[in-house]
């Protein structure tokens, strides 16, 4: 079963991953999760990334498409894949549904954590708090969320589209959202 979590920052993506991940025994994709290790370990991607990285540009989606169909390729990604968070174009979505039909793969649902933009703040100002982060103030967080907005429209319209796309309230507590989720893609 291949899912991806869609949602604004502070929605809850990577947990419910994460949760979802272990329910049916696959494998959480996050591409900033991807970059780290690729830097680390020092790989051929890792050393491209890192090059645009140092420079304050955007990684491109060759190096990201190409870490991504990495990660695809290990045996613990039969059982099923939870994309974390990407992809965060129509492009990439498009990249990601040609790399699964080469497996004969498909992908399940589209879950969009739908969680009141209120929230959003209360849920990104008390981690920012947690993680001492003063860069992570009210404007800065009302600029991630209308970029977000902004790029994230067209990502739904694909997936609405594709007849895959599933609005999940990413609002309660982590297992009413589990539960919700785990409802929404039929198990």
């Amino acid at each position: 079963m291949n899912v991806i979590l869609l949602g604004p920052p502070g929605s809850g993506k990577t947990t419910q991953a994460q949760l979802l991940a272990k329910r049916i025994g696959g494998l959480t994709i996050a591409t900033g999760d991807l970059l780290g290790d690729a830097i680390q370990g020092n790989t051929e991607l890792g050393r491209k990334a890192r090059e645009h990285m140092d420079r304050g540009s955007m990684v491109p989606d060759e190096i990201i498409l190409s870490l991504v169909e990495e990660r695809l390729a290990v045996p613990e990604s039969v059982a099923g894949v939870v994309l974390d968070g990407f992809p965060r174009t129509v492009r990439q979505a498009r990249e990601v549904q040609r790399m699964f039909a080469a497996e004969g793969e498909r992908i399940k649902a589209a879950l969009l954590l739908d969680v009141p933009e209120e929230e959003l703040v209360r849920r990104l100002l008390a981690k920012a708090a947690a993680e001492e982060r003063s860069d992570d103030d009210p404007a800065a967080i009302q600029k991630r969320l209308a970029a977000y907005r902004g790029s994230n429209a067209p990502l739904v319209g694909h997936y609405r589209e594709l007849g895959v796309l599933k609005i999940v309230s990413g609002t309660g507590s982590v297992e009413q959202v589990a539960e919700a989720v785990k409802r929404a893609i039929g198990g």
